[in-house]
């Protein structure tokens, strides 16, 4: 493989290095590959038909893309790759080659990087994950979503139970130990029994991670029409709450590790890539509609900023290939934005937020002092909802099955401790007037 070839004399560094420079100098890259072979009855991301003549024109905007975004950063390492979509597994292997080889041009991707690719059990066989295999991929993330076919095909879905039942074999015979499965619960009709049902069936032929996802109706989904329409039942917010309470109890009792709301890992098979986001590292986001999140350096100092690429293929395309990339919009982030985000997202985990990376951002006041100046944070810490103690910040077992109702209280004080923090400002002596 090529793609770790460039970039080894960037990996050695001498002397010590603090935090803010590693998270500076290292990123992970999302790359969206926006095309599917259908859209599915729930869906409403940034997904196209595909088109059997372009991918050599997606490929070579990609692989441009790339070059430009890593250059302008100026991250020295990559620390791993995921491949999105759409369906990334549509796309040839030797497109996800040409990217990671370009990625590895421009900055080092250590040999023990974690790329991923997103499949749909239809889109491959045995064969195409090796092609993908050999150009670099080594973890794979499969879209089962359900292992009943009646549930599949509701959901618009293109595969059978026994098209991801074998997809999911082969899968772990080519990346063992690394291929994640996707599940949906709240399904139309779906009732505990069924639901349990399809937890055991996945644990019978699943690896060592595996991600839930509640469906949730989309406006502009054909799914969401049926519903508006009264032609399909929902399970109520009660029974979906105890359809992920019975997931989490399932899933422990075989031995994962709930590292994130939705996520799901044994035998360390956490995924780097995902935890880069929710640990507010930075992530180049690279094809139609990619977002991302990484320092800019200027004559003015540098700066973390928020960008969004274009979200259509076509218009897309146009512009990488005027202008090197597709960005469309870029959003410089204030401290107290990035302090938002890392609360939000961090807290998503079993991690939490530590003091360390907190007090990057946050020097005048401390997570102490946070929960300090609000009765009801310290409400939710003796309710034993939120834990802090000497590692940071985070959500106990039960406080992670009801974050969205902890965010708010938690965000409020945050913005009433960093007006407070802002109109403290030292005392600058005031020069005297001569005579």
């Amino acid at each position: 493989m090529l793609r770790h070839c460039a970039g080894v004399s960037r990996r050695v560094c001498g002397g010590s290095r603090s935090y803010s420079q590693d998270v500076e100098e290292a990123a992970a890259v999302y790359v969206h590959w926006p095309y599917c072979e259908k859209r599915c009855t729930y869906c409403n991301f940034n997904k196209y038909i595909a088109r059997s003549d372009n991918e050599e024109a997606v490929r070579s905007c990609l692989v441009r893309e790339a070059r430009t975004l890593i250059q302008l950063s100026q991250v020295r390492r990559v620390t791993s790759v995921f491949f999105g979509g759409g369906t990334p597994s549509l796309a040839s292997p030797s497109t996800i080659g040409a990217v990671l080889e370009e990625i590895s041009k421009y900055a080092s991707l250590p040999q023990d990087a974690e790329i991923s690719l997103e499949a749909n059990p239809t889109s491959l066989g045995e064969s195409r994950l090796q092609g993908f295999r050999d150009a670099g991929v080594n973890r794979l993330s499969v879209g089962v979503q359900s292992l009943d076919d009646g549930d599949l095909m509701l959901l618009g879905r293109t595969h059978m139970a026994s098209d991801a039942l074998r997809t999911v074999e082969e899968a772990r015979r080519i990346f063992p130990g690394r291929t994640s499965v996707d599940v949906m619960f709240g399904l139309p009709g779906q009732n505990l029994a069924s639901w349990h049902s399809t937890l055991h069936r996945i644990l019978e032929h699943c690896d060592d991670h595996v991600s839930l996802y509640q469906l949730t109706l989309e406006r502009g989904t054909l799914m969401f029409k049926w519903k508006e329409k009264a032609q399909v039942t929902f399970p109520d917010q009660e029974l979906t709450a105890q359809m992920y309470e019975d997931a989490r109890s399932i899933l422990r009792g075989a031995g994962f590790r709930q590292y994130e709301v939705s996520n799901f890992a044994r035998n360390g098979a956490v995924s780097t890539h995902n935890l880069s986001y929710w640990l507010g590292k930075q992530y180049i986001g690279i094809g139609p509609g990619a977002h991302g999140r990484f320092i800019v350096r200027t004559d003015q100092g540098k700066r973390r900023q928020a960008r969004i690429q274009t979200l259509e293929p076509e218009p897309w395309m146009k512009e990488v290939m005027s202008n090197g990339h597709g960005t469309r919009k870029v959003m410089e982030l204030s401290d107290y934005e990035i302090l938002s985000e890392l609360l939000v997202l961090g807290l998503r985990t079993d991690i939490g937020v530590s003091h360390k990376r907190w007090n990057d951002l946050a020097p005048t006041f401390g997570l102490h002092g946070l929960f300090k100046a609000s009765q009801e944070l310290k409400d939710l810490q003796e309710e034993g909802l939120l834990v802090l103690d000497e590692e940071g910040l985070r959500c106990s077992g039960r406080g992670l099955a009801v974050l969205d109702s902890l965010l708010l209280p938690i965000l409020n004080q945050l913005q009433d401790s960093w007006a407070q923090s802002e109109k403290i400002q030292p005392h600058q002596p005031q020069p005297t007037a001569q005579k």
